[in-house]
């Protein structure tokens, strides 16, 4: 899903800015939930988003003997041993937060009756869940991931790669750091739920004789977007209950009903992009990768006309049987490209049923009796009468048109009340449009009453179907683009699984407004409608959210708070969570308006105050900050100019919130500048060089992957302090 797809961006996005490699290793170590289907979904998914993973494609089914054997060197060496205790005896034996676990009765096992009996499960001797092997680490441990973990167990069920050739299959955590070792891998990026693991895969790796130097694990907070649900077995269980139509309805979150939806993968980058990375848990504001993939689609789309509920609208004083062809522009608000397309224009047309009323309401500004609006970029039309059915609708209306406002202008200048779309009835080809909105009615889907479900929240105008929807010929020409702008409806994007031939199919990719926008910006008026938008809200569904960082409550804004938001959103280019945290902390706020004065880089402060500072206040307040606003400017800038690094950023940081002072003589006493003087990385990087004969031998006959490892030496020889992106240039031209 797109949470993955942010992950995905992250780990090709470091391998390709630092010379190195990344891997694509699918971990298959449960064949009960494993198959092939999956595996070929992925690859899809990553080579859609426009990554290249080369020769670089594992299992770790590929290790599934070397792992054996590593668990064995682990029983021999007196670290792990043969568990028959159940599942449920395990969970109580681990203990508490607060109390040690239960030694296993069998932790004391020999090492040579280790051996014999994990062969025997091995052999097949022992039934699916009867024992396990589990690691000897420390009972006593405050990290529950310590209280011997197990790492083995036996689960007969054929695996979609390797048969039946194994009936005892390996568990995440020991495949993980294993695996990453056999690969070569240098960085192993995770998403914070692993944070508590990493001791584990560093106590598996120092225990056995791997390769050295060992892979680091190191973390980074998921994706978590409002209006949305990113848990795999929530998605599931709305596949599985029938609530969308499979894994690509466009409405979904994932990858493949993204596609199928219309968006581009340059849309999910760009969105990946301007969220960013960050250690802290957060919740991004759908509102950003819905903006993401309208600036896209406003950039590569061609405009066309489509009616969704048509109305025929007869031109009384046009001669029947008589066809036009206007030349409109495809990109009208584009200037450079001067594309058209020839539009027919005759008698009979389509309008959209909602651009007329009979009696029109106070501040209707389209057809109705006696009123005259133009028809894109073809004439004025002045309505002369309608028709109603026998249910009482306007089945008719009736028009006469001005010959001399041919192309939509008056040579007298006068105005008229609006412009409307419109398709020729003999010429417009019959389409089905689906209208696609948001999957859930609510920013936080998880946060229901006790005793319901997230589904209670799902949105029952998510889809609508218009089935007598009206074309241009043109957008189903031969050679037409499947992704196009209908006049005033919005983006759309042929659906290649539900179209025909004969019967094409547009899914509303997103519209050409944000419909969901907290209302007002500027004016009283404006002030007024947010207002009501904001108690509307609260009535509707409660004071407010609750943000996955820290189960802090995100309550729904004050019209002056959205205001803010929208100002830090659009004129400084915060990003929305940035944006909100900032329009709700008048401190934090404050020190942003004093750092961001003549500073470059708005968002960078932004992003520091609203996350890095967010972090580091935890449970304090953030008028307890020990420095001025300035100095936040000043770290922002040593930042961006190279002078530190992020994570000296971070120190800096952490000091200044703390001691306050001058950042950057605070900078220089606690050594933290970058080094980037070219003649000394120079003298480090052929000292590594040096150092490792067989791994440059290696690297230029084309194990290209060891960059990376070559990239980490020096980091260490300098402690840190070295400019990674200048040692990966100096070591690309040392080798």
């Amino acid at each position: 899903h797109i949470g993955h797809a942010k992950s995905i961006c992250l780990n090709f996005g470091m391998a390709k800015e630092y010379g190195g490699a990344c891997h694509l290793r699918f971990d298959d170590t449960n064949p009960t939930k494993e198959e092939t289907e999956y595996v070929e979904s992925i690859q899809e998914d990553v080579r859609w988003l426009g990554f290249d993973w080369g020769e670089n494609l594992y299992f770790a089914s590929d290790y599934f003997e070397k792992l054996y054997e590593y668990a064995c060197e682990l029983i021999r060496k007196g670290k792990a041993y043969v568990c028959h205790q159940s599942e449920e005896e395990m969970r109580l034996g681990r203990g508490t937060v607060t109390e040690p676990g239960i030694p296993s009765p069998y932790r004391d096992r020999s090492v040579d009756e280790n051996l014999a009996l994990f062969a025997r499960m091995r052999a097949g001797e022992f039934e699916s869940g009867s024992c396990t092997l589990r690691v000897k680490a420390d009972m006593a441990s405050p990290n529950m991931k310590m209280r011997d973990l197990p790492i083995y167990r036996v689960l007969k069920a054929n695996h979609h790669r390797s048969g039946d050739a194994w009936c005892i299959y390996p568990l995440y955590d020991f495949a993980h750091c294993l695996s990453d070792s056999i690969e070569g891998v240098t960085h192993s990026i995770c998403t914070l739920e692993f944070e508590n693991n990493r001791e584990l895969y560093n106590w598996i790796l120092d225990q056995l004789d791997v390769p050295q130097p060992q892979p680091e694990q190191t973390e980074f907070a998921r994706l978590n977007l409002t209006y949305n649900v990113m848990s795999k077995r929530k998605l599931l269980q709305l596949v599985e209950d029938g609530l969308v139509d499979g894994w690509d309805d466009p409405r979904m979150p994932t990858i493949s009903g993204l596609r199928r939806r219309g968006v581009s993968p340059e849309a999910v980058r760009a969105f990946c992009d301007r969220v960013g990375i960050a250690k802290a848990n957060s919740t991004v504001d759908v509102g950003l990768l819905e903006k993401a993939i309208r600036d896209d689609l406003g950039e590569r789309c061609a405009r066309v006309m489509c009616v969704g509920r048509p109305l025929k609208l007869v031109i009384t004083n046009y001669q029947e049987g008589s066809t036009e062809r206007f030349d409109l522009m495809a990109f009208p608000q584009k200037p450079g490209n001067e594309s058209s397309r020839a539009v027919p224009f005759g008698r009979e047309l389509y309008i959209e049923r909602e651009d007329f009323q009979a009696d029109p309401e106070p501040g209707f500004r389209r057809l109705a009796p006696g009123r005259e609006v133009r028809l894109r970029g073809a004439y004025l039309v002045t309505c002369t009468d309608f028709i109603k059915g026998e249910s009482g609708e306007v089945e008719e209306v009736r028009c006469s048109y001005d010959p001399s406002t041919r192309g939509g202008d008056a040579p007298d200048g006068r105005k008229v009340s609006g412009t409307l779309h419109w398709v020729s009835a003999e010429h417009g080809r019959p389409v089905r449009l689906r209208l696609y909105d948001r999957l859930f009615a609510v920013e936080d889907p998880s946060r229901v009453p006790e005793g319901s479900d997230f589904r209670m929240h799902l949105n029952e105008s998510s889809l609508e179907e218009l089935d007598g929807a009206v074309i241009e010929p043109s957008a189903l020409a031969e050679g037409a683009p499947d992704r196009l702008q209908f006049e005033r409806l919005g983006y759309f994007a042929l659906d290649s699984a539900l179209s025909t031939p004969d019967a094409p199919v547009f899914n509303r990719v997103i519209g050409l407004k944000d419909s969901w926008a907290k209302a007002g910006k500027t004016s009283g008026a404006g002030k007024a409608k947010a207002g009501k938008r904001a108690a509307a809200n609260k009535k509707k569904h409660g004071a407010g959210d609750k943000a996955a960082a820290g189960g802090r409550e995100l309550p729904f804004l004050r019209p002056s708070e959205q205001l803010r938001m929208d100002s830090l959103m659009d004129e400084l280019g915060l990003s929305a969570s940035d944006a909100r945290t900032l329009a709700t902390d008048q401190t934090l706020d404050m020190y942003f308006e004093v750092a961001k004065i003549d500073h470059p880089n708005p968002a960078g402060i932004g992003r520091l105050l609203a996350n890095e500072l967010r972090a580091l206040l935890k449970d304090r307040k953030s008028s307890d900050i020990a420095c001025t606003p300035d100095q936040f400017g000043v770290v922002v800038r040593l930042q961006d100019t190279g002078t530190i690094s992020g994570a000296g950023a971070k120190q800096l940081l952490k000091a200044l919130v703390t001691e306050g002072g001058d950042a950057g003589q605070l900078m220089e006493s606690m050594g933290l500048r970058q080094l980037r003087d070219e003649g000394a990385l120079e003298k480090l990087v052929a000292s590594v060089l040096e150092a490792h004969p067989e791994e440059v031998a290696r690297f230029r006959a084309g194990e290209r992957k060891l960059q990376g490892f070559f990239v980490g030496q020096v980091m260490r020889a300098s402690k840190g302090k070295a400019d990674p992106k200048l040692v990966g240039e100096l070591l690309s031209r040392a080798l």
